[in-house]
């Protein structure tokens, strides 16, 4: 089977056109099929890619047109070539989201996934595919550079524009690309180079202080996968980053992550404290790197190997990013990039905002992860009384699995073991030839076979039932307590004020986001969308709702005038109690003074 030639170009940046030309030596003599992706992996919602091809035009080896339809929202039809030979498609694809999971381009950075801008050719998912990426024409891009993970070809120097290499089409389109004027900087884990690239306007960035702390991070991950050999599972990898002014988020490959973060996260020279923005920004870097092992080699058999055209239901997301959400802090203290007290915050705000929804109770992390393609990745207003979060509350999970664990068998094994266990049978051969997946009802089980612990009505509770985790008595060995702490409309420590039970929207005006089930808001017949303007007449606005309610008690009684689309509606309301918003999560040794902090020791210390 001949390669797949594909060539890139930002063609238009003030337009943000990438222009591909797609060149098949051998097409299909009764008419070659192509299809784009609908999602992307790791993002779980179909996306329709194909919307973003504005121009589409196919040619045979003289340069002749060649007639191609749409036959669905997704595939194009070639008409058979009487004459033979190659068949050539040339396409524009409009890129103008600034997001991890498409394609973005302008006159100062061009990113994108392949999922978003190469066509497949029907019947060649196995085929070799080269890829030409052009530089732009024009001097504003004389020193532009390329960064993704993908193998050079023979004649391209590494960061250049040239050809680029993949074994098959779903190696292509995991190696994402970024165009333009980057800061790099390169350091080795276990021997293995691993680069940052960030692209975006920044100032001062401390990029040693970056790689520094990678490293210990990276080489802990290592670690904890191959405690032996301590090898990586790629020859090399890069952390993809575009610094915006307001951007989180992070998708990974197996090679390579693409992030976004706020250009205020990042580290700055000679300013060596840990704020909470570069603590955020490496949880994320942790995040997506420990997914080059689960999810990219350790994966749900739905996903073994993907189906792009459509959704792949797997009702085990609470383990690929449950697990992976609960290790990505757990690695920040392991490899000391930040303090035990730092990771009781972490969990205790993530305790707080599982436990603050009520769509915990209705909602399993198994249905979750199931539905994610509808409700999680879809949410709406309604979304804190109707779902819980696989990512948050499957952290939970596997840290009550880990502690479960470790408590019955006195430290003998612990997660980590069920970790290695999946990365031995499932992960480690993946891209090998043994492309076999986590079945649905396999979990409980291999959880036993790696540690001889059956966790039983734990983890019946935990994956299929909504009872809250029981992490008070868990934690209890470890000499670590639980104290509820109120907070505010908007989620910060509200010292005692009293609630309404609403998120509120970030803006000028107060607008509910949305309403709590039970709460003072919905009782009164408050709902999400509604503008609040006044508190017993005082003017309400974005940014002075808890100020004005802190002069009340709870159960007091005020009226709130509120405007619903253009309809002015007043509610008698009665100030609900403080809102737990998180929790604070203490070392406090109790009687048992050393047992319990050695336990603890060897839980973060790993």
């Amino acid at each position: 089977m001949k390669p797949i030639r594909y060539a890139v170009v930002a063609k238009h940046p003030a337009a943000h056109l990438f222009e591909v030309t797609l060149t098949l030596a051998d097409p299909d003599p009764a008419g070659q099929r192509f299809t784009l992706p609908t999602w992307i992996p790791g993002s779980y919602l179909v996306r329709e890619f194909a919307r973003n091809i504005v121009t589409l035009s196919a040619f045979n080896e003289a340069g002749r047109k060649v007639r191609v339809e749409k036959t669905d929202k997704q595939t194009w039809q070639a008409a058979p070539l009487k004459e033979g030979g190659a068949l050539t498609l040339r396409y524009e694809v409009y890129a103008w989201d600034m997001s991890v999971r498409t394609a973005h381009l302008d006159d100062t950075v061009g990113f994108f996934n392949g999922t978003s801008l190469f066509l497949l050719p029907a019947g060649r998912e196995e085929a070799a595919c080269i890829v030409d990426i052009r530089k732009p024409e024009g001097a504003a891009y004389r020193d532009w550079r390329v960064a993704t993970a993908l193998p050079e070809a023979r004649g391209t120097k590494r960061y250049g524009f040239g050809e680029y290499r993949a074994q098959n089409y779903d190696e292509l389109v995991d190696h994402p690309v970024t165009l333009g004027h980057f800061a790099l900087a390169t350091f080795k884990a276990h021997g293995v180079p691993h680069d940052i690239v960030i692209a975006g306007r920044t100032v001062s960035v401390d990029m040693a202080r970056l790689q520094a702390d990678l490293k210990r991070i990276c080489e802990t991950q290592i670690a904890l996968f191959e405690p032996r050999t301590k090898k990586a599972p790629v020859d090399r990898y890069v952390f993809m980053t575009q610094a915006v002014s307001d951007g989180y988020g992070g998708l990974e490959h197996r090679a390579s992550t693409a992030l976004i973060c706020n250009r205020g996260d990042l580290p700055v020279v000679g300013r060596p404290e840990m704020s909470e923005g570069y603590r955020t920004y490496l949880g994320l870097c942790s995040h997506e790197y420990f997914h080059t092992w689960n999810v990219k080699r350790i994966k749900p058999a739905a996903f073994a190997p993907y189906d792009l055209s459509r959704e792949n239901y797997t009702s085990l997301l609470w383990l690929f990013e449950g697990f992976t959400s609960y290790y990505d802090d757990l690695m920040l203290v392991r490899s000391g990039a930040i303090e035990p007290a730092d990771y009781f915050s972490l969990v205790g705000k993530t305790l707080g905002g599982v436990l603050r929804a009520s769509g915990r109770l209705k909602q399993t992390v198994a249905e979750s992860s199931f539905d994610a393609w509808i409700k999680y990745y879809r949410q709406d207003e309604n979304a804190p009384n109707a779902i819980v979060s696989y990512y948050q509350k499957g952290s939970l999970v596997a840290l009550a699995f880990d502690l479960a664990i470790r408590a019955r068998t006195e430290h003998r094994k612990s997660l980590d073991d069920i970790m290695r266990l999946l990365w031995q049978r499932f992960g480690r051969h993946f891209y090998n030839g043994k492309m076999v997946g986590v079945g649905e009802d396999e979990v409980q089980a291999l959880i036993a076979e790696a540690t001889g612990v059956d966790l039983g009505p734990l983890f019946r509770d935990a994956v299929h039932g909504t009872r809250d985790l029981p992490l008070d008595a868990l934690f209890e060995p470890f000499g670590v307590t639980l104290e509820p702490q109120p907070g505010s409309a908007n989620g910060k420590n509200g010292n005692g004020k009293p609630s309404l039970g609403v998120r509120i929207r970030p803006g000028a005006d107060c607008t509910l986001a949305a309403v709590h089930d039970g709460s003072a808001a919905q009782k009164a017949g408050l709902s999400a969308g509604d503008v609040l303007i006044a508190v017993d007449g005082l003017r309400v606005t974005g940014s002075n709702l808890d100020t004005l309610l802190a002069r009340y008690m709870p159960g007091a009684m005020v009226d709130i005038h509120a405007f619903r689309r253009d309809e002015l509606r007043v509610a008698r309301v009665k100030l609900d109690a403080p809102e737990v918003t998180r929790y604070k999560v203490t070392a406090a040794d109790d009687k048992r003074g050393a047992p319990s902090r050695r336990a603890r020791e060897r839980w973060l210390r790993g």
